[in-house]
């Protein structure tokens, strides 16, 4: 993009994790990147010489969101991308889930990524930009564990449908159907390092799906190369995981 104006970004929850890589993934592609959470990242999130813009805002308060995308339109005149990576949930079974929490879930998973996507829509409009939705697996199949969560990714794919008409000729809207993920905080919840390596190997491309592999999906999705995709849910799974009765079959 040298000589030209640098296009803008916004990724919720792009101070660590996965939405981290996918904010340093623009940012070596020179765009301007605001990332935001509840929190101040630790560390700045960079690239090279490019280094985001963090704002502190909660994508569950449609205030916060207000004051996010304001700021974003005050700072840098203009607004070509939003990903709403913002989201997750702990392990619980729904019986043991407060009410309290499974709004917190829903809110965080899938009215956050709608508020956040309303408030950006007109800058969006303006400059013909689009939306990715960070999804996940457990929106298509069942999420025993994570009901709430499943419940509120399965929406989000539906409302990436939703809008990607509604939005359509001048905001393109699509998500990312994301497998299982590499990530040192989720070990034991797999059952330690072993049964990490064995559902890896049990993946048809023998890995769980890295912070990389996301982000250069949503780098394609942003660019003009997709120029005529939306309303897309695209499969990040590695092959997909292999049905539980084969499982039961070979035992």
């Amino acid at each position: 993009m040298t000589g030209k104006e640098r296009l803008v970004a916004i990724v919720t929850g792009g101070t660590r994790g996965l939405g981290r890589a996918i904010a340093e993934r623009l940012l070596s592609d020179d765009w301007t990147v605001i990332v935001c959470g509840r929190h101040e990242p630790e560390t700045p999130v960079a690239a090279g010489d490019n280094v985001a813009t963090a704002l502190v805002s909660d994508v569950r308060d449609p205030e916060s969101v207000a004051l996010l995308i304001a700021e974003t339109i005050a700072r840098f005149g203009r607004l070509d991308l939003l990903v709403n990576n913002a989201g997750g949930a702990p392990a619980a079974n729904i019986v043991d889930s407060s009410p309290r929490l499974i709004e917190k879930i829903i809110a965080l998973n899938l009215l956050g990524p709608i508020f956040v996507s309303q408030a950006a829509y007109p800058h969006l409009r303006a400059t013909n930009g689009s939306i990715v939705n960070i999804g996940s697996i457990s929106g298509r199949r069942a999420s025993p564990g994570t009901t709430a969560y499943g419940a509120a990714k399965a929406g989000l794919l539906s409302a990436t449908t939703s809008l990607a008409m509604e939005w359509g000729p001048e905001v393109r809207v699509n998500a990312i159907v994301v497998g299982l993920v590499e990530d040192p905080d989720q070990v034991d919840h797999y059952g330690g390092a072993a049964a990490v390596a064995r559902i890896g190997a049990g993946i048809p491309l023998r890995r769980m799906a890295r912070g990389a592999d996301l982000a250069a999906t949503v780098a394609w999705l942003a660019s003009s190369e997709a120029g005529y995709v939306s309303g897309a849910c695209v499969e990040l799974h590695g092959g997909g995981e292999p049905p539980a009765f084969l499982h039961l079959a070979r035992d």
